[in-house]
């Protein structure tokens, strides 16, 4: 497998004796953090419950657009669906082969991610990223200090009613973790699902417009694959190169898990 994610960035598990003890001792067996997303209700110790809605979820990293980003991803479908909600996967590699001179241009400059966090959310993540924290009822200022001081390219605007804007600057297209090769890989196609939506501007000062997202989601659809989940898969995923979406759900009862982290 993990030849498959060097040389192709993802690969599928199928076929295997698989339940969810066996995926999170997975998850811990490829990361040696575990990374969680503070939206998502937790499953096992490793993993979390895929819930983002019903509609169509964009290409992204997981965890794109926060401090600490995942290098491995991974997905258990436990009841797959009779129709739709077929995860789609984007080799960012090809993205940027895809992208012409000027693309390629503007998004080779850093980008800075903002965008405001409720304390309830923000608390539970740094909980889970500071290694002196156990519980979100634990966080303090000082902590937050330590976590910017520990983390380059990131800042923080703490507001009167408890809640954060945070700061985060990276790239774009970026090296993959894992095989070191540049790819367009990040969460500007993605969705906001559990969270206000974020704004991004580029190192030259300009903002990101709508219709610039919309010329790299026609490009990246193009390079972009379906996986139409049977029950037990499983599919890993380097989130240093490949993005992933959704289409649409069609059936509600489909069960997906995540286990993500470092390695």
């Amino acid at each position: 497998m993990r030849t498959c994610l060097h040389r192709d960035g993802w690969a599928l598990l199928r076929g295997f004796d698989v339940d969810m003890s066996a995926f999170s001792a997975l998850t811990a067996d490829l990361c040696s953090t575990i990374t969680f997303d503070p939206a998502r209700a937790f499953s096992e110790r490793n993993t979390q419950k895929v819930d983002a809605g019903l509609g169509p979820i964009g290409l992204h990293i997981e965890n794109g657009n926060t401090p600490v980003c995942p290098d491995i991803v991974a997905f258990y479908s436990t009841k797959a669906a009779f129709e739709g909600s077929q995860t789609t996967i984007c080799d960012g590699r090809d993205v940027l082969e895809a992208l012409d001179d000027t693309q390629v241009k503007r998004w080779s400059q850093s980008m800075t991610v903002s965008r405001r966090l409720p304390e309830e959310l923000w608390k539970r993540y740094l909980a889970n990223e500071h290694p002196a924290l156990a519980s979100p009822d634990e966080v303090t200022q000082d902590h937050v200090l330590q976590f910017k001081a520990a983390i380059p390219n990131q800042d923080f605007d703490l507001h009167e009613d408890g809640s954060l804007t945070y700061h985060i600057t990276l790239d774009p297209i970026r090296a993959s973790s894992l095989s070191g090769e540049l790819g367009f890989a990040n969460a500007v196609l993605g969705p906001s699902h559990n969270y206000e939506k974020p704004v991004y501007r580029l190192a030259d000062g300009s903002i990101v417009s709508d219709d610039e997202i919309e010329e790299i989601r026609a490009v990246a659809e193009t390079c972009t694959a379906e996986i139409n989940w049977q029950d037990g898969d499983i599919a890993v995923l380097d989130n240093t190169r490949v993005m992933h979406g959704r289409r649409a759900i069609k059936d509600a009862e489909r069960q997906l898990f995540i286990g993500m982290g470092r390695i």
